[in-house]
């Protein structure tokens, strides 16, 4: 009897650690001091932005997004696009990444009124190599859909992925030199926070 009772106490602790498992696993990202990964994609304009080349001109500010539906985003990109003479000042650009579709990237630049290149990931190629990439879980896809936001729609290709809305600076010699990484979406990064570590 004794036995059969460990074995039930063992079974419901188990279970109870599998069930407390959080249903979305997320990535780590970079960290200070890693060499940045060197990537080109077409910003908003059709232009092809090269990571290595804006280095050349000073530090890059890079800002991953969730996408034109997101309240949090939108508020940060207008926050950085509004403080860019200051950024600039600074020797800085700035640059954002999204895993939506080019017309949802124009989108964006309407409601934000970003001046900055905006990126397209096509493939979530920028974002896995930033290690910010995550799969969306089935909840969560069902939970926005009955906000009407259908991941599919909003990311084309790309489908139910989202990057942790990450920021890096990454400096003249290719190494980040700065990281907010935080995946409770609703903190971000001030303009503040990133002009005291250009």
């Amino acid at each position: 009897m004794k036995k059969i009772t460990g074995l039930f106490s063992f079974l419901l602790i188990l279970s109870s650690i599998a069930f407390a498992q959080p249903e979305t696993a997320y990535p780590e990202g970079l960290k200070v001091g890693e060499i940045a990964p060197d990537f080109s994609a077409k910003d908003q304009d059709g232009n092809i932005i090269n990571l290595k080349q804006a280095l050349q001109k000073g530090p890059v500010v890079m800002l991953f997004y969730r996408g034109q539906w997101c309240p949090y985003c939108n508020k940060q990109m207008s926050r950085f696009s509004d403080s860019l003479s200051l950024l600039i000042a600074k020797g800085a650009s700035v640059l954002a990444i999204a895993p939506e579709t080019a017309e949802n990237v124009k989108k964006t630049i309407e409601k934000t009124k970003s001046t900055f290149p905006v990126l397209e990931d096509q493939g979530l190629a920028i974002m896995k190599m930033y290690k910010v990439n995550f799969a969306v879980d089935e909840k969560t896809i069902t939970k926005y859909k009955g906000y009407g936001i259908d991941f599919d729609e909003a990311n084309g290709v790309n489908g139910a992925n989202l990057p942790v809305p990450a920021t890096y600076i990454i400096g003249k010699d290719g190494k980040v030199k700065y990281v907010f990484f935080n995946t409770d979406y609703r903190k971000r990064a001030s303009v503040m926070d990133v002009l005291n570590n250009l």
